[in-house]
């Protein structure tokens, strides 16, 4: 107590908060002392008054303090983690109308008001210490869960991904879907005219023109004639235009009986001709296509092509500035007076057809005899089948390749002609694994779903006939391509079509003395001058007459081929 404090003045002793009530504990005394005496008296008896006083009040504060805290706690307790009550609790014990945030600062507001209590104390810090332990605990979970259902999502995405890369993939097994309809005039849109000389390989003794000088020349036009496929399907009682399998006879009669027989009309057809020139090589067309293929259905229907000695027609895929890395397939090709068609194929190394399986093809194979010996020069007379595509084959003509041969004969040529054409098709199906090809003449003996397929082609979609040539009788030539064959698919790809007829050159010229007849030969001892002499047989014969080109290609759809 301060030594210039009045003699009779109050001094608080204690001034405690407990629970919202404030206790003035007060001792009040008067010095028995005269004024005069010392100071240091005073000091003492101040002191021993207060120690006297002191002891017994702060022994009776400390255990009401102590029954308090023991009933607070027990309520703290009993409210257990719900923060909203031990709030509350201590919101009415400290008496406080708006506490902030009671519940975030109760441990250290508690802590200094009751901290003279270490029952108190101990048994808050440890109330407190078990509540974070657990919210600490609560925390770690709840970080747990959160990890865990990231990797649960993580996991999904990462399945669906896998689930994605395990569908079938898709690929070009579907049905076939028109791609080019090659019709009248529009036809030629879809090719480039080549102009000049023809190439080296072929050599041929003609000059290829671009399409206004062909139009000048008038060997390229278009006429509008009845279709023969209408006149068959309108004359239902011409039985002598039924073929040996009575195909015709029961589309006729089908139809007749339905009231349904088609009436002619006009249709568009192409000529492609050539002519001569005063120096002597004859001007002719080569039509080059403007789309690549790696697939396909490809159809050829024509009424006439190009025949007679010297005559070397074609229709046919190739990628010239690729060749033969690309490959090369003959569709069709007839040179002089062959009257078998032929499907070639020619590629580098590495492609044969020596594992053809039986019952896939009607036709045969070429051959080759009579080799002269790259060393010796002697003929190797041993007959061998043309079953090699490798163009340097050493067994096997020079660029011969893999040949199929059709047997039933009177397929291209003037036989062709004198039957009024026919429909040649050829399916490029690497996912199937295979090259086939066709030949239907005359036209009665087309298959119906064939004939259905080129007569809706300029319908919409929706009404045009899907071509299926797993309906179709079994095919003259098959070439096994593709995975567990003896010949990669990639040996073909990337090619264009190309109709052109050459004169003459490697091929038809070679032959001439063995294909043409005596009297032209001796007449003309070669075949160029037999070409110079523009004779009747060339000017007559030597075309194409062609009712349309249609290119289809099959859809894409998820399997497993492969």
């Amino acid at each position: 107590m301060s030594t210039n404090q009045a003699p009779n003045e109050k001094t608080p002793l204690r001034h405690a908060h407990f629970e919202g009530t404030t206790s003035n504990v007060s001792t009040e005394y008067q010095s028995s002392s005269s004024a005069g005496e010392s100071s240091n008296d005073d000091e003492t008896s101040d002191d021993e008054g207060q120690i006297f006083y002191e002891q017994p009040l702060q022994s009776s504060q400390s255990r009401r303090e102590m029954r308090m805290a023991d009933r607070l706690s027990v309520r703290l307790l009993a409210a257990q983690e719900d923060s909203e009550e031990e709030d509350r609790i201590l919101s009415e014990s400290l008496k406080l109308e708006h506490p902030p945030s009671l519940h975030n600062s109760r441990r250290s507001f508690v802590t200094s008001s009751f901290g003279r209590s270490g029952r108190f104390r101990d048994l808050l810090d440890n109330t407190m210490e078990e509540q974070e332990q657990a919210q600490n605990k609560l925390q770690w979970m709840g970080l747990v869960l959160l990890l865990f259902g990231i990797a649960i999502l993580v996991g999904i995405g990462y399945g669906a991904a896998a689930v994605i890369e395990i569908r079938p993939p898709l690929q070009p097994v579907g049905p076939y879907r028109l791609i080019e309809r090659q019709e009248g005039m529009s036809l030629f849109d879809a090719y480039t005219f080549y102009e000049g000389k023809d190439s080296v390989g072929s050599n041929g003794y003609n000059m290829y023109v671009g399409q206004a000088q062909a139009e000048g020349l008038g060997i390229i036009n278009m006429t509008m004639e009845d279709d023969v496929l209408d006149i068959f399907y309108a004359n239902d009682n011409d039985d002598d235009t039924v073929d040996s399998d009575g195909n015709l006879r029961q589309r006729r009669r089908a139809q007749a009986s339905t009231g349904n027989a088609t009436t002619r009309k006009q249709e568009p057809f192409v000529y492609v001709g050539s002519s001569p020139t005063k120096a002597g090589p004859r001007d002719s067309i080569r039509l080059e296509g403007k789309r690549f293929f790696d697939r396909g259905l490809f159809i050829l229907d024509v009424r006439h092509m190009p025949a007679g000695c010297g005559v070397w027609p074609a229709f046919w895929l190739v990628d010239e500035p690729n060749w033969p890395v690309n490959g090369e397939i003959d569709i069709v090709e007839g040179v002089n007076y062959q009257t078998e068609a032929k499907t070639a194929m020619h590629s580098t190394r590495g492609c044969k057809m020596d594992d053809i399986p039986l019952g896939t093809m009607t036709g045969t194979w070429d051959t080759a005899q009579g080799i002269p010996d790259a060393k010796t020069g002697i003929p190797d007379m041993t007959l061998r089948y043309a079953q090699n595509c490798f163009v340097y084959d050493p067994h096997q003509w020079l660029n011969q390749g893999c040949v199929a041969v059709d047997q039933s004969g009177g397929t291209i040529g003037v036989p062709l002609n004198e039957k009024g054409g026919g429909v040649y098709v050829l399916e490029w199906d690497p996912m199937n694994r295979h090259i086939r090809s066709w030949v239907f003449t005359p036209h009665t003996s087309v298959p119906e779903n064939l004939v259905q397929a080129i007569r809706t082609a300029n319908e919409a979609p929706e009404k045009q006939v899907v071509p299926d040539p797993d309906d179709w009788p079994v095919p003259y030539a098959y070439f096994a391509i593709g995975k567990g064959t003896n010949c990669a698919s990639d040996h073909f790809r990337h090619m264009h079509l190309v109709l052109n007829t050459a004169f003459c050159g490697s091929v038809a010229g070679n032959r001439y003395h063995m294909d043409c007849t005596k009297e032209q030969t001796t007449q003309f001892p070669t075949c160029k001058e037999y070409i110079k002499s523009n004779p009747k047989e060339i000017r007559d014969e030597a075309y194409w007459k062609i009712r349309g080109v249609y290119v289809y290609e099959r859809e894409w759809e998820r399997t497993w081929i492969t």
